[in-house]
Parts: C-alpha cells; structure tokens; sequence
C-alpha cells in the first residue's frame, strides 16, 4: 500500500523531493523490515525509478544502494549503464560485481568509471592489470595509489611505458619498493627524454647533445641498478635492454669498466645465447682465444675488441679494487690503462673507441674529484664539531 502511494505521488513530485524520496525508499528496501510483497513492490518501484529523466533521482538511488550486497542486481546492473556519474559509485562499492564484470567496464568506460573502479577497495590483481593496460592516465594514478590494489609486476611496467613521461606517475611509481629493475631503467629512460626535449627545446643544448646526454645519463643508471640488484635477477634488466635496443657495446664497457662483471657476464650470455657459468668460463680463462669467440658469437662490433680485451685481461690481475659507489661508477685508473693500451695501436677504426674511450675518462675523473672534495668537506665538518665539543667541556 506505501508503496502504491509512493508511485502516485512521485509522478508528479518536483525533482528535489523525488531525489530524497527514492533515496529513502531505496534505504527501506535494506534497511526495513519489509513484507515479502513489500520487497517486492519496492523493487518494482527502483527499477521503475531508472526511467526518471531527472539525474539527480537516479544517482540518490545509486548512492543508496551503491555499497549494498543486499541491493537488487537488476537495479545495480541498470545503473552502471547510466551516465558516468551516476554508475561511478556504483562500480567503486558493489560488492555485486566480478572480476570479468570490473575488467569489461574498464575496458569500454570512460575515465570516471575506471577511476572508481581502480579505487575500489582490494582491487584483484586481474582488474588492476585491466586498468594498466587500457585505463586513463587518471585512473593508472588512482590504482597506484589504492594501498588495497594487487598490482602485478607486469602492469606496473606497463604503467610506466604507458605514462611514464607524466610526473604525476612518476612520484607514486618510485616510492614503490616492488618496481623491477628494467621497470626503474624504463622510468629513467621517460624522464630522461622529457629533459632532453625540455633543454633542447629551451636552445640550452644542440638537440644531438642533449639526447647523448640523456642516454649517457641512463647508461649509468642501468649499471648502478644492475649493481643493486641481487646477481640472480640480473638478467630481466639486461633482456629488457636489448629489446629496447639499449644493450650497446659501450653499455657493456661502461659495465666492465665499472667493475661490474655479473652485469657484463649476463649481457654476454643473453646475446651469444648461452648459460652464464659458460661465458664466465671463457671471461676468466688464462688465454683470449675463447674470448675473441665468445665477443663475435655476442656479435659486438669488432673495433670495441681492444677495449674489452685490455679491461678483462686488468680484471683477470686483480685491476679491480674497492672504490666508492661500487660496481656502479667508473674505475679510472682501469680506464686510463685501457685507453693507453687502445691508444698504442693504429688509430683508423678505432677512433670512435678511443673518443668513447676519453669521456669514460673524463666522467671518471669528474666524479673521483667530487667524492674527494666530499670527503674533505665532512672531513672539515667532523674537525670543527670536535673542536667545539672541546671547547664546551673547557
């Protein structure tokens, strides 16, 4: 009977008291102790309530029912066909829905839905990979920051190749202690290209410079990641790499000059395609030989062979000695002693070695003289905080 009344006075009721209207019937429809007939008829009321042309009454009976695991299916279902903002809450509290039901909508909504949607509470690890793959720059920023949300590995690589160049993305993406080394590498690599445009574009740097720059600068980041990264899961930076087109010849020197002999073992082992144990084998054996067979299997052009057969003979006799960053930074004094090896021989193909050769060298000495004076800055700072310790006790 309330309800048969409710249905002859909302017919002609204006569009505010409509609105509150159905948001209380529908919260009768949870919360009351309703006669199955009542249920009924309440029922029929909401689903005729999804043909009221005023938005406002439909999303009151969205925002009612949204949260509900007792709202009626064929309501809730109706309404995430609605305009966005009225199926966004909807999708963003129904516990009525499933994960292929969450992936559709993502998949054909526009931002607000998958926005609502990557914010729902323990998000399955399915739906979050949905949102990574075809969801808005938005949406992929309110999944990173969903604390409830099972991100897969994959997605979050995919995130970054997707809107990496975005700062936005960027922040939440590197507080994450469960980003990948090749998804780092990548993430480098967008802000990398963001700055080489930026300063070209400004005519602070030749645009050939700033984009050498900008790959020098994700060279070294590659090293000190692989430096970082325990030794078994190397090798998915170094895949990741050649596939992108960034495993170069003067990558893997900058790697050996580094002192970093996993990352060059696993780099050449991914490209002549054999185990590691094997390429390490050959790398530490007494003679060159296996070596020189080793390099032209990984096909690496046949100029840089001095360069490399100098390093590893160095490393074979002990060249490389503990310095500060590691197997991260470049070892001077092996470089040095390469390029005077390189320098000895005949010039002609060489040339392009010796002149990657002498900027190895001179970001060495760059960065061996900024640890020094680091060192003898805090070396001040320690003096004088000794000094007035002792001059307080006097």
């Amino acid at each position: 009977m309330i309800v048969r009344q409710f249905l002859q006075w909302v017919r002609n009721a204006p569009t505010g008291e409509r609105a509150e209207a159905t948001g209380a019937l529908a919260r009768a429809y949870l919360y009351s102790d309703l006669s199955e007939d009542d249920a009924a008829a309440a029922e029929g009321a909401m689903l005729m309530l999804l043909d009221d042309p005023c938005p406002l009454v439909r999303r009151a009976l969205a925002d009612a029912l949204a949260a509900s695991p007792a709202a009626p299916p064929a309501v809730i279902y109706a309404l995430t066909a609605d305009q966005p903002q009225i199926a966004a809450p909807v999708f963003a509290l129904s516990p009525l829905f499933v994960d292929a039901d969450l992936v559709d909508a993502a998949a054909m909504s526009g931002t607000a839905v998958q926005e609502a949607i990557a914010g729902r509470a323990a998000l399955p690890r399915a739906v979050a990979a949905a949102i990574a793959e075809v969801g808005s720059a938005e949406s992929c920023l309110v999944l990173l920051e969903n604390p409830d949300a099972d991100i897969p590995p994959f997605s979050l690589h995919r995130i970054v190749e997707r809107y990496g160049h975005l700062a936005a993305i960027r922040e939440p993406l590197l507080a994450r202690e469960d980003l990948g080394a090749a998804t780092r590498h990548v993430l480098v690599s967008k802000l990398s290209e963001v700055l080489a445009r930026f300063v070209a574009g400004r005519e602070w740097l030749d645009s050939d410079y700033a984009l050498r720059v900008a790959r020098e600068a994700c060279e070294k980041v590659a090293v000190a990641l692989a430096a970082e990264t325990p030794d078994g899961e190397v090798r998915p930076l170094i895949r990741h790499l050649r596939e992108s087109g960034q495993l170069t010849a003067g990558l893997i020197l900058r790697a050996l000059l580094s002192g970093n002999v996993v990352m060059f073992e696993e780099a050449l082992a991914e490209l002549a395609d054999m185990s590691v144990a094997r390429v390490s084998g050959l790398i530490h054996d007494s003679g060159f030989a296996g070596l020189r067979a080793l390099f032209d299997k990984a096909g690496l052009p046949a100029s840089t062979y001095p360069a490399f057969k100098e390093a590893v003979e160095a490393m074979r006799e002990g060249g490389f000695v503990d310095t500060p960053g590691g197997a991260a930074r470049l070892q001077r004094r092996m470089i040095e002693r390469v390029l005077t090896r390189c320098e000895n021989d005949e010039f002609g193909e060489l040339a392009p070695l010796i002149t990657l050769l002498h900027r190895f060298a001179t970001e060495a000495a760059r960065e061996e003289a900024r640890l020094f004076c680091d060192g003898l800055i805090f070396e001040d700072r320690d003096e004088s905080f000794a000094d007035d310790q002792q001059s307080e006790a006097a």
